[in-house]
């Protein structure tokens, strides 16, 4: 399923469930609590339709051929107004694709193995290169990206990993998340390396990457439907900010720093070739 809109009117969103069943397309709402119901789309090849669709009911829900629709199911409908609540593995996977899932598993798993005794050996293995015969152990460059130190420190970074990534996967495809991870994990490893040294990890570089280049496509490129709310954004830069004054935790700055940096300047060179392509 995907994630389509969150409305807080549950029959006006019935109606357009209504209408896409007419046109045998499955739409179903659940409840997302404070009142808020979510709609969901059932198969993933008619997003493109859905969307269209979407928008034109958005501008006029009371239009008479969603009341019409409403009328022509309400006989045929099973249960009125009754909302299913998904598992929490069907909300985790509905928002993200394989690259979401495989990055999330991979931190878990590797976690996992710190919680059973095994922290120095896996940051033995995972961390960045420090000395000169690590330099051509390649995967070291990004590794220490999945190495987490604490469950709030996991926990952090896979939630906005699943939202900020899923977002993006479900939109722009896998393979663009896949370079978003790579190039921000390595550089954002490099400035830490070059500030602090090897002792670091995590995914907070790349989730900064993530929100730089939402930020500038949801500016340069809305067409792509990518958008980071206000409150959200200015969190992660307040964040940012802090963690250089603060003198009580120790937090990958500069790691931070170039991830939304390298996460700009990718959504930038994304909305270039869009511009020029269309």
């Amino acid at each position: 399923m995907i994630r389509l809109i969150q409305l807080n009117n549950p029959r006006i969103a019935q109606a357009f469930i209504d209408y896409m069943a007419s046109q045998r397309t499955t739409v179903s709402q659940m409840p997302e609590g404070d009142g808020q119901f979510v709609l969901w789309l059932h198969d993933d090849a008619k997003l493109s339709m859905v969307q269209q669709e979407l928008e034109l009911f958005l501008k006029n829900p009371n239009d008479k051929k969603y009341q019409a629709a409403s009328w022509d199911m309400a006989e045929t409908r099973t249960q009125q107004f009754s909302y299913s609540t998904p598992s929490f593995m069907q909300m985790i996977k509905a928002k993200a694709g394989p690259m979401t899932l495989l990055v999330m598993l991979v931190c878990i798993v590797i976690y996992g193995l710190r919680l059973l005794g095994m922290q120095q050996q896996v940051f033995s293995l995972l961390h960045f290169p420090a000395m000169a015969d690590q330099q051509w152990q390649v995967w070291r460059y990004v590794t220490h990206a999945v190495l987490h130190f604490s469950v709030l420190h996991i926990t952090f970074n896979l939630l906005w990993w699943w939202q900020l990534g899923g977002d993006i996967e479900q939109r722009l495809g896998r393979g663009r998340l896949t370079k978003i991870f790579l190039v921000s994990a390595l550089l954002s490893g490099c400035a830490q390396y070059w500030i602090e040294g090897a002792n670091f990890g995590g995914l907070s570089g790349v989730v900064y990457a993530l929100v730089g280049y939402i930020w500038v496509l949801s500016v340069r490129a809305p067409q792509f439907g990518l958008d980071i709310p206000k409150p959200i954004l200015a969190f992660m830069l307040i964040w940012l900010v802090l963690g250089f004054v603060q003198p009580f935790m120790a937090i990958a700055n500069a790691a931070h720093l170039a991830g939304v940096v390298a996460g700009c300047l990718l959504g930038w060179l994304d909305s270039v070739n869009r511009t020029q392509n269309t």
